[in-house]
């Protein structure tokens, strides 16, 4: 009589489940976070310290890292579309890690120059533009639709988290290891999250084949602006989530100047107070879901809103003494308020966009909040200019105080609470 053995499959043959896939995901996440957030202080001090270069170069490398979403965010959602979300962000993160980790190489050869770190910040920036909509598209696939709020809390809380460490230890490091050394912090960081991404054996659906007679890449882009300025749900998303964007730009870009030109405070006040809306992200991210599940998730959106925006204005009345305390407990409370919306509108958006269009709703979203950003910044400048830091500062604080009315004026108004929550 003949046995036959059967062997069993390797552990590389066998599929993760979507517990474990998860959790490499979140472990992803944080690696890539907190390396991105020491980058974020390295870059810059590369900049000025072993560059000697003068303030408009520092704002250039900054306005580089945010145009790549302009520039390429709509195709590259379209492009998203057509592939493997993974195996995208795996690409990126390796493009991320050579690039950063090409500044400390060409500073101990002596050749750093600032059209490197233009480069360096322009092509990183492209890079992270597939990454983050590859994410975001990838998500659901993980999670499923259920899931989502919940995953979205916890990614949200591991950027918070990361920014608060990520950025303090920057500081002391750029001190113990000067700052083009840094930034093999945020090479190791882009080089473990793609390790931990590899490792995620949890099957991807494959996307829809692309056939020569389909639509053009041009057909696609627009496909998917037209889907999220005409959806009910998601154009009062993208209204609320701008004038958000530009509300806190106006009031993080003229806070600094303000501390220092206006009330005499030091640097160090100055980090402190802006830490602490790293902190409210947080905590808005810890309560999300309680209160979701509590209130429903749309009506949470407009009722932390209305109930926030008498506190905002706090923000505006900082000065020395008390009112600097005053002004950090209101600026605490408002970015409560932007990392609870940050969890609950993600996950709305992932929720009603079909697998198809998750990239193209993605970079559309991201091209308009980057966008945002831009006039965020550049209205701070002409009201600070035109006028005064205070009355930038305030233009911000009424801006935060108001968005929750596109909100209340969508269906979104008595949206029930999402699956997961």
């Amino acid at each position: 009589m003949t046995t036959t053995h059967t062997r069993a499959p390797s552990p590389a043959a066998v599929p993760d489940g979507p517990d474990s896939a998860y959790r490499l995901l979140i472990a992803a996440a944080a690696a890539g976070k907190a390396g991105s957030a020491v980058g974020s202080l390295a870059v810059p001090l590369t900049a000025v310290l072993a560059l000697h270069s003068p303030a408009w170069q520092v704002g250039l490398l900054a306005a580089l890292q945010t145009a790549a979403f302009l520039l390429v965010g709509l195709p590259a959602g379209a492009w998203v579309d057509r592939l493997r979300k993974r195996p995208v962000m795996i690409a990126a993160d390796v493009a991320r890690a050579l690039l950063y980790a090409s500044v400390p190489a060409a500073w101990a050869l002596g050749c750093l120059g600032f059209p490197h770190l233009c480069a360096v910040s322009l092509l990183a920036g492209t890079a992270t533009v597939f990454f983050d909509i590859a994410a975001q598209s990838h998500l659901p696939s993980v999670v499923g639709r259920a899931g989502l709020t919940r995953a979205n809390a916890h990614l949200v809380t591991v950027d918070a988290v990361a920014q608060i460490g990520g950025r303090s230890a920057g500081g002391l490091l750029v001190a113990l290891l000067t700052a083009p050394v840094t930034l093999l912090v945020d090479a190791a960081g882009c080089l473990g999250s793609a390790w931990l991404l590899r490792r995620i054996r949890h099957p991807e659906p494959a996307p829809a084949p692309t056939r020569p007679d389909g639509p053009r890449l041009a057909d696609e882009i627009r496909d998917g602006l037209r889907f999220v300025l005409t959806h009910p749900v998601l154009r009062p998303i993208a209204l609320a989530g701008a004038l958000t964007n530009v509300s806190v730009q106006l009031c993080q870009t003229v806070l600094p100047l303000l501390f220092a030109r206006t009330l005499g405070l030091p640097d160090a006040a100055t980090g402190l107070f802006l830490a602490v809306g790293g902190v409210g992200v947080f905590l808005g991210s810890l309560l999300a879901r309680p209160l979701a599940r509590r209130t429903g998730a749309g009506r949470l959106l407009w009722l932390m809103g209305i109930a926030v925006a008498p506190v905002g204005i706090g923000v505006a009345l900082v000065d020395r003494g008390p009112a600097l305390w005053c002004a950090a407990a209101a600026w605490l409370v408002t970015t409560l308020k932007v990392g609870i919306d940050n969890v609950i509108k993600v996950s709305f958006r992932q929720h009603v966009t079909p697998d198809h269009l998750l990239g193209r709703m993605n970079a559309t979203m991201r091209v308009i909040l980057t966008g945002a950003l831009t006039v965020g910044g550049a209205l701070a400048g002409l009201l600070g200019t035109l006028l005064s830091e205070r009355a930038a500062l305030w233009a911000g604080a009424v801006g935060l105080a108001l968005v929750w009315l596109p909100i209340r004026r969508s269906p979104l108004r008595t949206a029930p609470t999402l699956p997961g929550t």
